[in-house]
């Protein structure tokens, strides 16, 4: 690679960065907008917003580029570590109230089930499982946590692994509770927009005694291309005090919900 290409690739991967970080900021942006961001042309603009929308970065519509869900398209987890920051918090800590020492305990790759990894360390010693890198980077630290790390085909989108071999990863493991979230449900069933993601979700719940759902408030009532499973199958639900009153009692006709105060 000569210098002049290899300025030139630093220069569109900064480029793109610009992008995505703006994007997830925002929600969304036009290619004018992001045009004048970047001071490219918009023909270019497109270009890189062809490349950031294959690695599953961010979502193109017609005349621009979302960061946000859809029935069909999951958010990127970075834009997603700052969405509903204060709901995922306190779901978390109304979450460790289930947590005990000596626990074995499975977390999927959701930003909900990373803020309760944050707060395990007050509640050791525990076996953590997790395919979530930003939660194993977060486990990896905490005294007196023994951390199974599953691995599998590495997801830039998820930031975690999925795959055949994180799936029967998921199969081996018999755990005591699983804390799971998904990007959308009703007072009847949840889902989520991949079959891939579907899959090891559903073999969590399937390797663990309890399962927990964390669900902030703007996922409800949402749905998305594919069924992950029924809220029947969950043992309890917890979400944040931004849910209607009516939904958490439909909920409660099902499971058991604990209702986390904002």
């Amino acid at each position: 690679m000569t210098e002049k290409t290899d300025k030139s690739a630093g220069q569109r991967a900064s480029r793109q960065q610009r992008i995505t970080d703006y994007v997830v900021n925002n929600g969304s942006a036009s290619a004018a907008e992001l045009a004048e961001l970047t001071g490219v042309s918009v023909m270019t603009v497109h270009r890189d917003l062809d490349e950031l929308a294959r690695r599953g970065l961010l979502r193109k519509f017609r005349g621009g580029v979302s960061a946000q869900p859809s029935t069909v398209f999951e958010s990127n987890s970075e834009y997603r570590l700052n969405a509903h920051v204060e709901a995922k918090a306190a779901i978390a800590r109304q979450a460790l109230a289930h947590v005990e020492p000596g626990m074995s305990i499975l977390l999927d790759d959701s930003t909900s089930a990373l803020a309760l990894a944050t707060l395990l360390g007050e509640v050791t010693p525990l076996t953590v499982a997790t395919n979530y890198l930003r939660a194993i980077d977060v486990l990896k630290d905490i005294d007196d946590v023994r951390l199974i790390a599953i691995g599998g085909d590495y997801s830039p989108t998820h930031d975690a692994f999925l795959g055949m071999p994180c799936l029967e990863a998921v199969e081996r493991l018999t755990v005591d509770t699983t804390f799971v979230s998904t990007s959308a449900m009703t007072a009847e069933l949840t889902f989520h927009q991949e079959p891939e993601v579907v899959m090891v979700k559903r073999a969590m719940l399937q390797s663990a005694q309890n399962r927990v759902l964390l669900m902030d408030s703007s996922k409800m009532p949402r749905t998305a291309l594919h069924r992950l499973a029924p809220v029947t199958d969950y043992h309890r639900v917890i979400v944040d005090s931004g849910t209607p009153e009516a939904t958490v009692e439909e909920l409660r006709n099902r499971t058991q919900v604990d209702v986390a105060p904002l």
